[in-house]
């Protein structure tokens, strides 16, 4: 039902496997996006500072979302450019025109700043001045932000590919394929690197752990088995990324299940009946999911056992959360960021940003950064 070879009719298929699935029985009515509800915020969020870069069209699904380091953020735009700032004031320090229509990126490491686009192409950037330093054409399009290990740029294709690109010149050093369903949700997980591997999901259901040097595949884990008899109730796609903390992976699929991994050896402590295509955040005691319905949950992170559920933003389309000290901010399709208390799940602020975020947002020091779908990045500080 979707093709590998052009983004329009995997796109496509993908839009008609959400409707398909929002009103699967034509007989009950969808459900509306909840109402928010006033109520008596108990702390204050400071818009630090924002800027805009180019949007894709309404009905595209791109992973571009913002990546920074400990002093700078970077960001890019659908109609190529990609720009660093300042984190503390968004100062902006370079700004670079691909002129290439990006779609997955960036992603940060070793001096290098890497996006992918539309037609399959990466272009790496130098992280001090923004300078193309390489590009390099893969056979599928880049939907989500490649990782920079040490000794390799490792990208994720549609395709089923996970490949290792050299820092130098972008050839290629070594590529592991996933055998993947007919149909899938539009959008890939971004790999994470963790040492000397990198840990990434598949639309199969599987998470790899693979070799940054050569992909030798150090173990492999099936996370959300496919179940049901049509190509709908099996799509069990892991389009987000992976957490890392210390030796623990957790991980979130779609109509699957949210589990945590040993990160030596892929083991599986804990799993969970939960579905989200959105992802998740962890601190040193729970994991905070935004689940497919729209609800934010929060699970205790050495059991997956149920600590609180906020019921309130249900099919209000949330992006991932962001955990920043006593605060998990969510974010949601018009562009409100919700805030929420870690320990009960209660409102305790509300901002506006721009329009809808689908992507994670990213946390540098004190502040949480979004990036909305039609370019917009804004910086907030809860106080």
């Amino acid at each position: 039902m979707s093709s590998r070879s052009s983004r329009y009719p995997r796109l496509l298929a993908a839009f008609a496997v959400l409707g398909l699935l929002a009103a699967c029985d034509k007989d009950k009515d969808v459900e509306p996006p909840a109402e928010l509800v006033e109520f008596k915020e108990s702390i204050k969020v400071q818009r630090v500072w924002n800027l805009s870069l180019g949007g894709a069209d309404d009905v595209m699904r791109v992973g571009l979302a913002p990546a920074a380091d400990a002093e700078r953020v970077y960001a890019a735009g659908f109609d190529g450019e990609v720009v660093a700032v300042q984190a503390a004031t968004g100062k902006t320090l370079w700004r670079t025109k691909t002129r290439t229509q990006l779609t997955g990126g960036p992603g940060v490491g070793a001096g290098l700043v890497v996006v992918g686009g539309v037609n399959g192409e990466v272009i790496a950037l130098d992280q001090a001045s923004g300078e193309r330093r390489w590009s390099a054409q893969l056979g599928g399009e880049v939907l989500s932000a490649p990782a920079v290990a040490a000794d390799a740029v490792i990208v994720r294709t549609v395709a089923g590919q996970l490949v290792g690109l050299s820092h130098d010149d972008g050839r290629q050093i070594w590529r592991e394929d996933q055998q993947i369903p007919r149909l899938t949700l539009r959008g890939v997980a971004s790999p994470v690197v963790a040492g000397n591997a990198a840990i990434c999901g598949f639309d199969n259901g599987r998470v790899l752990s693979v070799a940054t040097r050569n992909g030798e595949v150090f173990w492999e884990q099936l996370v959300s088995p496919a179940r049901g008899r049509t190509e709908l109730e099996r799509l069990v796609d892991i389009d987000s990324a992976v957490k890392i903390s210390g030796q623990d992976i957790f991980v979130a699929g779609f109509q699957g299940r949210v589990a945590m991994l040993a990160l030596d050896s892929g083991q599986s402590w804990w799993s969970r009946e939960v579905s989200s295509h959105r992802g998740l955040d962890v601190d040193d005691e729970r994991v905070y999911i935004s689940n497919a319905e729209g609800e934010v949950l929060a699970l205790r992170r050495r059991s997956g056992v149920d600590l609180w559920k906020q019921s309130g933003l249900r099919m209000r389309r949330l992006s991932a959360p962001a955990v920043l000290g006593k605060h998990v901010a969510v974010a949601d399709f018009e562009g409100y960021v919700h805030w929420l208390d870690v320990e009960t799940g209660a409102f305790v602020a509300r901002s506006k940003t721009g329009g809808r975020i689908s992507n994670a947002p990213v946390v540098v020091g004190d502040l949480v950064v979004f990036q909305d779908d039609e370019g917009r990045v804004t910086a907030l500080r809860p106080r």
